[in-house]
């Protein structure tokens, strides 16, 4: 399997109320129910205030690297990454366990 990791941190004044981010998030929210690939899916804010921390994170796993490759072109994931894209900057780690 592969884990998934993704850590945001939105852009300097942006704030978690902001309708663009409440939007980005609830559909990041949705995709453990919408893509068949993800055989386990969490999302959340960050609760630690150390200065290095990001501010949300997702933590999801798939099969193998073609699954992983679907849930990435996947049009319900696009659509989401599009949506952070206007607010947040991000990275990522992928491995196998």
């Amino acid at each position: 399997m592969i884990r998934h990791l993704v850590l945001f941190k939105l852009n300097d004044g942006v704030r978690r109320d902001d309708p663009r981010v409440v939007e980005g998030v609830e559909a990041f929210r949705s995709l453990g129910d919408r893509i068949e690939e993800l055989r386990f899916w969490e999302c959340a804010w960050n609760i630690s205030d150390r200065p290095i921390a990001y501010d949300f994170a997702i933590n999801s796993a798939v099969d193998d690297t073609d699954a992983l490759q679907r849930y990435l072109e996947h049009p319900a994931h696009q659509a989401g990454v599009a949506l952070w894209r206007e607010f947040a900057t991000w990275v990522i780690a992928d491995y196998e366990f």
